[in-house]
């Protein structure tokens, strides 16, 4: 492994373990030439991929960046961290590859997502199914709204509101 800051090849671990779900190795290495430390993370190839079927029935491969950047979207400028952002994707990752082994469809990912991202935050959950469920008008948007209310608050709330 070449240091990234001298560019040598001569280091020693100093410490390794499991990250990723047990999906790669981190190791934190020290340099023996200008004894910076530095991490490296080793992944095993895959050498099955997993792909996606599509509503139209195309096939695309897994791409775990897709998940993350649509929860991205979603929590845009709310109070979820990006941690938080990646234990949803986790999440939905590990359901995926419990449940499949060569092709998942899209819905199954889509409601993964919601389901997860609905523990997380209730409007981040709100905008990421008003673009996957495509609602076709305001009401559906507003039912699904509605059905988010009164699903989460306490009955107490909505009888001060109802007077």
């Amino acid at each position: 492994m070449r240091c990234p800051f001298c560019k040598e090849d001569q280091d020693k671990v100093i410490d390794s373990r499991s990250s990723d779900n047990a999906r790669a190795i981190r190791r934190r290495r020290e340099c023996l030439v200008c004894k910076r430390r530095f991490t490296t993370y080793e992944k095993v190839n895959e050498t099955f991929r997993l792909f996606v079927v599509k509503k139209d029935n195309s096939r695309v491969p897994y791409e775990r960046d897709k998940v993350l950047s649509s929860l991205q979207k979603a929590c845009y400028k709310r109070p979820v961290s990006a941690e938080q952002i990646q234990q949803v994707a986790d999440k939905v990752e590990e359901n995926i590859y419990r449940s499949f082994d060569k092709e998942v469809s899209s819905s199954f990912i889509g409601e993964s997502v919601m389901k997860q991202l609905r523990r997380v935050d209730k409007v981040a959950y709100i905008r990421f199914a008003s673009i996957y469920r495509d609602f076709r008008d305001a009401g559906e948007l507003i039912n699904e709204v509605s059905r988010e209310i009164k699903d989460t608050e306490p009955i107490t709330q909505l009888m001060l509101f109802e007077h």
